[in-house]
C-alpha cells in the first residue's frame, strides 16, 4: 500500500508539471472573470459555470457584473432583478442562492468574503468543489476541486471503469484530486485542470493527439476514451403534460403568476397552467371558474417539449383573449399584467420568455 501511494505521488508530481506546462502555452487566460480578479467575481463565475458551458456563461456574466459589480449591490437588489438577469441560463436555484449568500455575507460576515472551506460551505449553493475553486483561484490557497471536467480527466487518466457517481468512486477521485493539487501555483493548476477537461479531454471524442498526458493515460492506451467515464445507468425520463394559459387583454398585456419559491421555476414569473391537455371547452370553463374572466376567443398552439434533468414537460399553449374586468385572481403581489411592449424586470423561465417573444413579434 505504501509503495502504491509513493507511485501515485510520483505520478501526480509528473502530471502536475505537464499540466502546468501545457497551461502556460495553451490555457485560457482571457475569460472575463480572470481579469480584475476578486473573490466576488470568482464566486459568481463559479456558480454560473455549474453545469453550464463557458461560452454560454460569458455574456450572462458580463451583464450580471455590469448590474451587480459587488456584493453590496447584489445584496440590495430584489430577487426579481437577479432572476431577470438569469433568465435563460437555467438552474434558477443558483441565482436565488447567490442572492441569499450576498445577503448573508453583508450581514453575517460584515461584507468580507469568507476565505476558508468551512465558512464558504455555509453559504447556499457552495459545496466542497466550488469552495475549493474559490479558495484556490481567488485566494491562492491550497484547495482541491472536483467538478465534471476534473472527474473526466482523472477517470480517463487512471482508467477508472466504474460510474463516477458511485460513492466509492467519488472518494477515490477526491483522493486523486488532492494528490494532484499543488501548494504553489494553485490558481494556475486549478484553472489548468478545468481547461484540460473543457478543451482537450472533452466528452465524446477527446483531443488525445495534443494532450500532454497522452502517454500516461490509461484510457488512451486501452482504447477506452469513448467509453470512459462510464455513463450513469440510464433511466427513462417520465413525461408530464401541461397546458399554459396565455390570458391576453388590450392586445399587449399578458397575465403572469409568481411561482412558489421551491420546485420547478421557483420564484419565477410564469403563465397560469392546467395539468394535462384539456379541450378548448374545458379550458374555457376552468378559466371562467378559476379566474372569473369572460373568454372572448381561444385557440390552442402547437405542443412543444421542454426537458428538465428529471422529466420531460410537454407544453401546449392556449391563447385566450379576455374581456376587461375588475376582478382579482389573488393578491396583487402574486400576479402582474406583463406588458409585451414595455417588459418588466422580472425573471422568466426560458419557455415562457420564448412564448411571450412570439406573441410580441
Amino acid at each position: 500500500m505504501k509503495s502504491n501511494l509513493l507511485n501515485i505521488n510520483a505520478l501526480a508530481i509528473k502530471h502536475r508539471s505537464q499540466i502546468l506546462a501545457w497551461f502556460d502555452q495553451h490555457g485560457r487566460k482571457t475569460l472575463p472573470w480572470q481579469h480584475s480578479k476578486t473573490p466576488y467575481r470568482v464566486w459568481v463565475s463559479e456558480i454560473m459555470l455549474q453545469q453550464t458551458q463557458v461560452m454560454t456563461v460569458i455574456a450572462y456574466y458580463e451583464r450580471f457584473m455590469l448590474r451587480f459589480p459587488n456584493i453590496e449591490s447584489l445584496a440590495e437588489a430584489t430577487e426579481d432583478e437577479v432572476l431577470h438577469l438569469w433568465t435563460g441560463l437555467g438552474y434558477y436555484s443558483r441565482a436565488r442562492n447567490l442572492h441569499r449568500s450576498a445577503k448573508m455575507i453583508t450581514q453575517d460576515f460584515q461584507g468580507n468574503f469568507p476565505d476558508n472551506l468551512e465558512q464558504l460551505q455555509l453559504l447556499p449553493g457552495i459545496g466542497r468543489s466550488t469552495a475549493g475553486a474559490i479558495l484556490a483561484i481567488a485566494f491562492e490557497k491550497k484547495a482541491t476541486i472536483l467538478d465534471g471536467n476534473v472527474k473526466r480527466v482523472l477517470t480517463r487518466l487512471h482508467g477508472i471503469t466504474d460510474w463516477p457517481g458511485e460513492k466509492k468512486v467519488v472518494e477515490q477521485l477526491w483522493a486523486l484530486a488532492e494528490q494532484y493539487t499543488p501548494t504553489k501555483r494553485v490558481a494556475d493548476y486549478t484553472q489548468a485542470i478545468m481547461d484540460m477537461g473543457a478543451t482537450l479531454c472533452v466528452r465524446g471524442t477527446p483531443r488525445c493527439e495534443i494532450c500532454p498526458l497522452q502517454t500516461s493515460c490509461s484510457a488512451h492506451k486501452d482504447g477506452l476514451t469513448k467509453t470512459l467515464p462510464k455513463k450513469k445507468p440510464s433511466t427513462k425520463l417520465p413525461i408530464r403534460q401541461v397546458t399554459l394559459l396565455i390570458l391576453q387583454k388590450n392586445n399587449n398585456l399578458v397575465l403572469l403568476l409568481k411561482r412558489p419559491p421551491t420546485g420547478v421555476w421557483g420564484s419565477l414569473w410564469s403563465l397560469p397552467e392546467i395539468p394535462g391537455t384539456p379541450s378548448t371547452e374545458e379550458i374555457q370553463i376552468i378559466c371562467q371558474e378559476r379566474f372569473k374572466y369572460t373568454i372572448k376567443k381561444i385557440f390552442l398552439g402547437g405542443k412543444f417539449r421542454h426537458t428538465f434533468s428529471h422529466f420531460h414537460l410537454d407544453i401546449t399553449p392556449a391563447f385566450l383573449s379576455i374581456r376587461e374586468t375588475k376582478s382579482k385572481i389573488m393578491e396583487a403581489n402574486q400576479q402582474i399584467w406583463y406588458n409585451l411592449l414595455q417588459p418588466e424586470t422580472v425573471g422568466l423561465p426560458a419557455p415562457i420568455k420564448t412564448l411571450l417573444a412570439g406573441i410580441s413579434t
